[in-house]
Parts: structure tokens; sequence; C-alpha cells
């Protein structure tokens, strides 16, 4: 049974707090797709067939942004139809994989365990 909150209808609040979880991981599932290079709809699609859903409009200010904190890489790729920008982690992007993937298993542990209880 879902409980009314704030004046809000269940389904809202539901879909309102589920947005908020899902935007914490999109980070660290970005950063996990791109240990070889991708251009964005690639990204999108790939991330898709995982089974996480994810816009244009969410991902490319990500990308964007990852890439001005000095995760990413980028070029322009101009052989195809049309020009396409790649992004890729670099060393430093790497190295916040590895710290964000051992930060997200110690929060999944954690959180087993007070589902659980």
């Amino acid at each position: 049974m879902l409980c009314m909150v704030n004046n809000q209808e269940p389904t809202e609040t539901l879909d309102k707090i589920s947005q908020e979880l899902r935007r914490g991981v999109l980070i660290l599932a970005t950063l996990s797709q791109l240990r070889e290079e991708k251009y964005g709809y690639d990204l999108i699609s790939h991330l898709a067939e995982q089974g996480l859903e994810i816009d244009q409009g969410t991902l490319y200010p990500l990308l964007r942004r990852l890439e001005s904190q000095g995760l990413l890489a980028s070029s322009w790729n101009v052989d195809g139809s049309r020009p396409r920008r790649y992004y890729k982690l670099n060393e430093t992007g790497q190295r916040m994989l590895a710290d964000l993937t051992n930060e997200w298993r110690s929060l999944t542990d954690v959180m087993e365990k007070l589902l659980a209880s």
C-alpha cells in the first residue's frame, strides 16, 4: 500500500524519490561504460540494453561535466556520415571509477544489512 506524502499522490512521490536514487548512480554507471571509447548515442543504447534508461538531455550535460572535472577525454570523429564526439576515461577517471566502485560496494553492503533487518 502506497502512502500519501505532503498531499502528493503516492506514485508521484515514488517517482520523485526513485528519480533521486537513479540520479545518484548515473555517474558511476556512465564512468563504468567508458573504459572504451563511446559516443553519446552508443552509450545511451548500451546503458538501456543493461536496463538503465537515460535520455540525451541528462547524458550530454553529464558527459560535459565529467570532462570538465578532468575524468574524461573526448575527441571528434568526422569520418562517418556525421561528426561524433567520442568519450573515454582518462587516467584520473580510471582512478575515480575504482574509488567510486569501492564506495558503491561498501554502500550496497550496508544497505543490504539495513534492508534485511
